[in-house]
C-alpha cells in the first residue's frame, strides 16, 4: 500500500481495493476461504457445501429509476452467493440509520426489500439495527450477509477459466452505473435509462440445468466487466480475448458515457453475470440464459486463450488491438 490513509478509491473494485485486501487484510486473516477471492466463501461443512457472502450498500441516492437501496442489497448478495453456483436460502440485514431518517422512506426501502426477497426466493431470517446521531451516516447504510446450498458436481471458482472457454456476458453493460450517476448530479436526459438491478440465482439455475460443468461466474459490480476480467484472468493465469463489437451496450448508456468521459467496460453493473463455459456447451449455456427475463441481451463476447496470460485484450471495432487494464482508483464512488 502506498499511502497511510484510506482513500475513495480503495472502496472502487479495482486494483487499489484489491491490494487492500490482499496488503493488509490476507495476511491477518489467511485461510483457504478467503484466500479464493471469490463473490462468496465456499465451506464444507459435515459433507454440505455451502456458500456464504457479505456484503455492504451505501449507494447514492438511495432511490433512483430501476430501484432502491432496500432490493439492490438484497440482489446483490443474492447474486453473489449465486456466482458461487449455489441457491441462495437466507438472509441477514443490518441497517445503520442516521437520526432523523424519514420513516415512510425506510417503509419503502424494507417494502422493496420484501418483494425482492420474495422474488429471488430467499429468506430474511435475522438481523440488527442501529440508529447513530445526524451526520454520522449519510441517511441508511444497509449490509446483507447469505447462505446458500452448492448442488452436487458443481465447481465454479475465479481460477477454473481454461483456453478454449467461451466468454457470455448476459445483457448490456453500464446501465446501473450510469443511472445513478445521473440521478445523483440531477442530470436529465430525454432516455428510459434505468438501473439493472436484479436477482441472478434463477438465471444461474437455468444455466446449470444444461451444463454443470460451468467453469466460472462472475457479476461485473464496482469495477465493471473490466475489471472482472482482469481477476478472472490473474486467477486462472490465462489470457482474455474479447470483441468490442459484441458487448451489449444500450445506444443510450454509450451516448451518455461518452458525454461524460466514461469507459462503459468499467462502469458498475447490478443484474449481469459473465460466465466461462467450454466451447461445446457454449450454445446451450447461452439459449439458457436468453429465456430467462433478465437475459434477453446475452452474447458470447470473447474467448480465453493461451497467450498474453494474465492480460485481458479487446479486438476493437476499426481491427485494432486495446490492453484492457483493471480499473486503479474509483470512476464512481458509492456506487452501490
Amino acid at each position: 500500500m502506498k499511502t497511510n490513509k484510506i482513500l475513495l478509491d480503495h472502496g472502487s473494485g479495482g486494483s487499489m481495493s484489491l491490494h487492500l485486501v490482499t496488503d493488509l487484510m490476507l495476511p491477518i486473516f489467511d485461510n483457504p476461504m478467503l484466500a479464493a477471492l471469490h463473490d462468496g466463501a465456499t465451506l464444507d461443512i459435515d459433507g454440505n457445501r455451502l456458500a456464504f457472502s457479505t456484503d455492504t450498500y451505501v449507494v447514492d441516492p438511495i432511490f433512483f429509476p430501476g430501484g432502491n437501496i432496500g432490493d439492490l442489497a438484497v440482489y446483490g448478495t443474492v447474486n453473489d452467493l449465486a456466482m458461487c453456483g449455489a441457491e441462495p436460502l437466507y438472509l441477514s440485514v443490518g441497517l445503520i440509520i442516521e437520526e432523523g431518517f424519514s420513516i415512510t422512506d425506510l417503509k419503502k426501502i424494507l417494502k422493496r426489500m420484501g418483494i425482492a426477497s420474495e422474488k429471488a426466493g430467499v429468506k430474511v431470517v435475522t438481523g440488527d439495527t442501529k440508529v447513530v446521531p445526524k451526520g454520522v451516516v449519510d441517511k441508511i447504510f444497509i449490509n446483507t450477509s447469505g447462505i446458500g446450498k452448492i448442488p452436487d458436481k458443481v465447481n465454479i471458482s475465479s481460477q477454473n477459466a481454461q483456453p478454449g472457454d467461451m466468454i457470455i456476458l448476459s445483457g448490456t453493460i453500464a446501465d446501473h452505473g450510469m443511472t445513478v450517476l445521473t440521478q445523483r448530479e440531477g442530470m436529465t436526459f430525454d432516455s428510459s435509462l434505468q438501473s439493472d438491478t436484479a436477482p441472478l440465482n434463477h438465471m444461474v439455475s437455468r444455466m446449470l440445468s444444461v451444463c454443470q460443468d460451468i467453469h466460472v461466474l462472475r457479476d461485473p459490480t464496482r469495477g465493471g466487466v473490466g475489471t472482472a476480467l482482469n481477476e478472472i484472468a490473474g486467477k486462472s493465469n490465462v489470457g482474455i480475448q474479447i470483441h468490442e463489437e459484441k458487448i451489449p451496450l444500450k445506444n443510450e448508456t454509450e451516448s451518455i458515457c461518452e458525454l461524460l468521459g466514461f469507459d462503459p467496460l468499467y462502469v458498475a453493473n447490478e443484474g449481469k453475470l459473465i460466465a466461462f463455459v467450454d466451447a461445446d456447451h457454449a450454445t446451450e449455456v447461452i439459449s439458457a440464459i436468453q429465456k430467462d427475463k433478465y437475459g434477453k441481451d446475452a452474447a458470447i463476447i470473447g474467448e480465453v486463450v493461451s497467450d498474453h496470460r494474465g492480460k485481458v485484450v479487446m479486438k476493437t471495432r476499426i481491427g485494432g488491438s486495446r490492453i484492457i487494464d483493471m480499473l486503479v482508483g474509483g470512476q464512481l464512488p458509492r456506487i452501490c
